[in-house]
């Protein structure tokens, strides 16, 4: 995932203050200056036109300082009991880290609420939560990482990633902040996994095959939890994660089809299959394409339906579900054939739901029902 964009006028940040905690493996005064960064308050104050000042022992949503760096004039974030705990101001003021140090704000400021600053609508991540504003403290540690690690993850998604992989997610996670793996090197090795689950495959080892395709999906999670948590996103890191992503789901199902003679099975009309497979495959991905160029938004955060189909639709860990059931039955002949059948039905679904948006955009411009403020 990369990084914000800049606010266009010079912005400065500050950190205000100090912690002794870490979280997700990072220092609080460290964390808060990547948050700064990535909100573009890089700037030398002396010649910024904005600046936003943090306190160390306070942890902030990013799109809290998103929100202050992008103000206009000044504003003084407040906690839930009324005090000040971050700044953003219109100009550079000598005495504002002290004025934070003691929770005050300059007298011209206007206070705002977490809410009042960032509606809490992530586009990227395709999902509306409450910005966060936790006190950094020792004993609240564990609860501030689980917000942390929650605030990573993807709204709208498929219903493994959804609903089995967040819990162990985390623990290995949390293992590669500890030891200083990084983003790029998990995903190095979901890299390796795809060429292992296709040689399997091909060779008609599903099982094994299976494993390690599953073993590469989970990991497929944990890069971009751990380069969301540990602020260490990269645009090589967002190309390199998303073409893989992109390119290996054809070649697994190509070489599932290639392996089932091996496996004892005949697959009448294997062509066609594999055709119905992998150009349902890429027309999707054209259609996603299409839905963002004239509506101006992913396909599934429409409406409630599009992102309830997208836990099931035809994309690579509802297949895997299909191949997996198909294997425990011992067809696993059935099993690609089901995936063919699905990635169809799909394809003619979202084609319909482009139909239903044009005709609804008649009546004016379409909004994410995400977007809207419950």
């Amino acid at each position: 995932m990369s990084a914000p964009e800049a606010p266009a006028r010079r912005t400065a940040g500050i950190v205000v203050g100090g912690s002794p905690l870490s979280v997700w493996g990072l220092p609080s005064a460290l964390r808060l200056q990547r948050q700064l960064t990535r909100a573009g308050a890089v700037d030398e104050a002396a010649q910024a036109q904005r600046l936003v000042l943090l306190r160390a022992d306070w942890v902030y949503d990013d799109a809290l300082v998103r929100g202050l760096a992008g103000a206009d004039g000044d504003v003084a974030l407040i906690a839930r009991d009324g005090a000040v705990v971050a700044l953003g101001l219109a100009a550079p003021a000598t005495d504002a880290a002290a004025l934070l140090a003691e929770r005050r704000a300059p007298a011209a400021a206007r206070t705002v609420s977490p809410a009042q600053i960032a509606d809490g609508y992530n586009d990227a991540l395709r999902k509306r939560e409450p910005p966060y504003l936790m006190p950094l403290n020792a004993d609240d540690l564990p609860a501030i990482e689980r917000r942390i690690f929650a605030g990573s993850y993807k709204g709208v998604t498929d219903l493994v990633t959804l609903y089995a992989w967040p819990r162990p997610a985390r623990w290995v996670t949390r293992q590669c902040a500890n030891a200083g793996i990084t983003p790029n090197q998990v995903t190095s090795a979901s890299l390796v996994l795809v060429f292992a689950a296709m040689a399997l495959f091909w060779t008609g080892h599903y099982a094994w095959g299976l494993l390690a395709a599953w073993v590469m999906t989970f990991l497929d999670t944990v890069d971009g939890k751990l380069a969301r948590v540990t602020l260490t996103s990269s645009r090589w890191g967002n190309v390199f994660d998303h073409s893989i992503d992109l390119i290996h789901p054809p070649f697994w199902w190509w070489a599932w089809i290639v392996g089932l003679p091996a496996a004892g099975f005949a697959l009448p009309q294997a062509s066609l299959v594999l055709t119905v497979i992998v150009a349902g495959y890429v027309l999707q991905r054209v259609e996603e394409g299409i839905f963002i160029a004239c509506f101006g938004m992913d396909m599934h955060v429409w409406q409630r339906f599009d992102s309830r189909l997208r836990l099931i639709t035809a994309r690579r860990n509802p297949n895997l579900l299909l191949l997996s059931a198909s294997l425990l039955a011992g067809r696993p002949d059935l099993g690609i054939l089901a995936v063919a059948w699905w990635t169809a039905l799909c394809l003619a679904i979202h084609a319909w739901r482009i139909g239903q948006a044009a005709l609804a955009r008649r009546h004016g411009p379409l909004r994410s029902w995400l977007a809207v403020p419950v």
